[in-house]
């Protein structure tokens, strides 16, 4: 009804409006007052009133027009205050809906940037076994260090303590006990063994990545034993070192106890570093099997490193998981291969220092062999004026 009544309000204010301002324009050279005029204008209005009255008569509507176009023009504001209420409530709304989303945006966010990916954990994991692979390796290569220098300046106990003989029948004896060939079998010296002459071959140091078992640490050692120091000189015992010339033949020994010590010390490390001495997560003896390897439940600090070099040239899942990592997440992972990188190149510096050492002993002993001794002068003979 209350909209009804509105409607008629309107439509009798567009009817005055209509009657009232679309009359002609007075001029400027009308007069100011003038009795026919004003008759004019007060037939107008009353034209106006009964129209007014008629339409609101024909609608229905009573009361004085003011009030109703009062009421109308009332309503009207009304509704515009409505609807801007309205959309005060929408915007409202819309902006707490929004605000709502960004913060769950930022919540996700902040989870997925604080959130350690899988690859960092096993990154974490597999360092460690390289840091304690490393340190064992250097245990090995110490306990392998006192077993060739032992050998090397024949100590008590060793075979060349006792000869030079006994110390080329023990080598022999080992060779023929563990890698008898096919030619030495059919000489009779030997039964064949499934190693034939793996104490002369490079492969036997040099495998793929860690050695198999104790056999192949022997191999290797027998390699190294073979390929630096096959036969070791006697010993100088007794009168040999008390004489004037046992001497000079012990400080001669030790120069060349010296260069074989460094020489199986570089060697040992190469060793050493591919001998099992920690165990492999199940990641890694995953990978190990994905690379086509046999799995290893105890590996080297050889195998250590290549894993995790490797994992991150060819592993499926490494790669997988990198196109999902958030920003933060792939960051994490510059960072430790830039720290396996620079563990690497640490590794290399300590080579490098093997190798200074190694090429200054070769150089002095190349320059002591090389040297020319002075030539005894005769002594001038005083003769008496």
């Amino acid at each position: 009804m209350r909209k009804q009544t509105a409607l008629q309000s309107m439509a009798m204010g567009v009817v005055l409006g209509a009657t009232m301002f679309g009359a002609t324009a007075a001029y400027a050279d009308m007069p100011v007052f003038d009795v026919t005029v004003d008759g004019i204008l007060t037939t107008i209005n009353g034209v106006v009133q009964s129209g007014l009255n008629a339409i609101t008569s024909a609608l229905g509507v009573t009361g004085p027009i003011a009030v109703l176009l009062q009421q109308g023009f009332t309503q009207e504001a009304n509704y515009q205050k409505a609807q801007v209420g309205a959309n005060q409530q929408i915007t409202d709304a819309s902006n707490t809906a929004m605000a709502r989303f960004q913060r769950d945006m930022r919540n996700a966010q902040t989870r997925d940037e604080q959130t350690p990916n899988p690859m960092a954990c096993a990154a974490l994991d597999n360092g460690q076994t390289v840091t304690a692979a490393s340190g064992a390796a250097w245990k090995v290569a110490k306990s392998i260090a006192d077993v060739t220098d032992a050998r090397g300046e024949a100590l008590p106990n060793q075979p060349a303590y006792y000869g030079q003989g006994q110390a080329v029948a023990a080598i022999n004896q080992l060779h023929l006990s563990r890698y008898c060939s096919p030619t030495e079998a059919q000489a009779g010296l030997c039964t064949l063994s499934q190693t034939p002459d793996a104490d002369q071959r490079a492969s036997s140091l040099f495998g793929p990545g860690t050695y198999d078992g104790q056999t192949g640490i022997n191999a290797a050692n027998d390699f190294v034993t073979n390929l630096v120091q096959p036969v070791v000189p006697a010993a100088l015992r007794g009168d040999q070192l008390t004489s004037v010339t046992g001497q000079d033949a012990a400080a001669q020994r030790r120069a060349y106890n010296a260069r074989m010590s460094l020489a199986h010390l570089v060697t040992d490390y190469a060793m050493a570093i591919q001998t099992p001495s920690v165990p492999l997560t199940a990641a890694q003896q995953q990978q190990m099997q994905n690379e086509g390897l046999t799995p290893l439940t105890t590996g080297s600090w050889y195998q250590a490193v290549a894993l995790e070099v490797d994992r991150r040239v060819s592993d499926v899942n490494w790669a997988a998981q990198l196109q999902q990592m958030p920003p933060a997440s792939v960051e994490r992972e510059i960072a430790q291969q830039l720290a396996l990188s620079n563990y690497l190149q640490f590794q290399n510096f300590l080579v490098a220092l093997y190798n200074a050492v190694a090429n200054a002993a070769q150089l002095a002993a190349t320059t002591d062999k090389t040297f020319k001794g002075t030539t005894p002068m005769p002594s001038p003979s005083m003769a008496a004026n």
